[in-house]
């Protein structure tokens, strides 16, 4: 079930949806602005998460035992890999 939500659009905006629709992103303005809002929320998502990381690594900063460990890791995989 969907519900209708009363937007206004400029004449640019809506030449850009149409452009989209034109390309085959969607199949009608409405599936272009739905899959527009996936995207967005998408997006913001990634760059919370991306933030989070990025705050994580500045609060707890690998050290020389991490890095160790971590290509130790990295070599056995290589190693184990059946060339």
């Amino acid at each position: 079930m969907t519900t209708p939500v009363p937007t206004r659009f400029s004449d640019e905006e809506l030449d850009l949806i149409d452009d989209l629709v034109e390309q085959g992103v969607g199949d009608s303005r409405s599936a272009v602005i739905r899959q527009g809002i996936h995207h967005l929320a998408d997006l913001v998502r990634r760059a919370r998460i991306g933030t989070d990381i990025a705050t994580s690594y500045r609060e707890q900063p690998q050290t020389p035992d991490d890095n160790d460990l971590a290509m130790s890791n990295a070599i056995a995989m290589t190693e184990a890999e059946p060339w």
